[in-house]
């Protein structure tokens, strides 16, 4: 079975800039359990426009099941606009390597407009991470930094 090991930052944005024009990504929420996420994303890479099914299993340390299938964009478009938890979540995802790990970075508009997460996939949690220097805070043990609890709680509420 899959399983997702990632540590999540904040990062400084007068430090860290974008390198390229990133990948447009909306997602939502079929269900918001904390033992089963299920998660409806696209993705538009230039010209390519991509569906995806995830499913999320609990959060224990920094480690879940994760489970993902490429489905028809028209059809994830859809279980979006008709069948998802508002709001969406909507973000430009940048990807660097820092150090020789991958980081992906989400800047987040609409009503999570401010914020921006780093995150790191790791191999096992005892891996060793060196950070960057536009990292500011670790808040892989902050719930409220996960997807799923921005539909809850979005930034914009959070000042």
């Amino acid at each position: 079975m899959a399983v997702e090991i990632e540590r999540k930052f904040l990062i400084n944005p007068a430090i860290w800039q974008p390198k390229d024009t990133g990948v447009s990504i909306r997602q939502g929420y079929l269900s918001l359990d904390p033992y089963r996420t299920v998660r409806v994303r696209t993705k538009e890479i230039q010209e390519s426009r991509i569906g995806y099914l995830t499913i999320k299993g609990k959060t224990k340390g920094i480690s879940r099941v994760e489970l993902e299938y490429e489905i028809p964009f028209a059809e994830a478009s859809q279980m979006l606009d008709e069948l998802c938890h508002r709001p969406l979540i909507e973000k430009t995802r940048y990807v660097e390597e820092h150090n020789g790990q991958v980081w992906e970075i989400d800047v987040f508009f609409g009503d999570n407009e401010g914020l921006m997460v780093a995150e790191a996939e790791l191999k096992d949690e005892n891996q060793l991470l060196l950070l960057p220097e536009w990292i500011v805070q670790e808040v892989s043990d902050d719930e409220r930094y996960f997807n799923a609890s921005l539909i809850k709680n979005p930034y914009k509420n959070w000042k």
